[in-house]
């Protein structure tokens, strides 16, 4: 559901970066997709409040960084997910939501 410029600029900015098509999870559930995360210890970045729901339930995720679709500009998301990853260790962010 994030625009795919969003992981073309994380990358652009030296960030490891997976998208669901990349990682073929386009028609897994959003548990699959949570799970994938957690494997391969990456933070899931959404517009779906699906995963928040999930969240609550277990804190036992790698993070996730959420906004409404419409709440912010691409560039205003781009931002956020980069001082994120600059400003939090992966242990700082494990079990949380980022609200963007």
């Amino acid at each position: 559901m994030v625009d795919p410029d969003v992981a073309r600029a994380l990358r652009q900015h030296g960030i490891d970066v997976t998208t669901t098509v990349d990682a073929d999870l386009r028609s897994t559930t959003d548990e699959e997709q949570l799970d994938y995360a957690q494997r391969t210890e990456r933070v899931l970045v959404t517009h779906d409040t699906d995963f928040l729901r999930l969240a609550g339930r277990s804190l036992d995720h790698q993070g996730i960084a959420f906004c409404y679709k419409t709440s912010r500009s691409l560039g205003e998301i781009i931002r956020s997910l980069i001082l994120i990853y600059e400003m939090l260790t992966p242990e700082e962010i494990a079990g949380r939501v980022e609200y963007l």
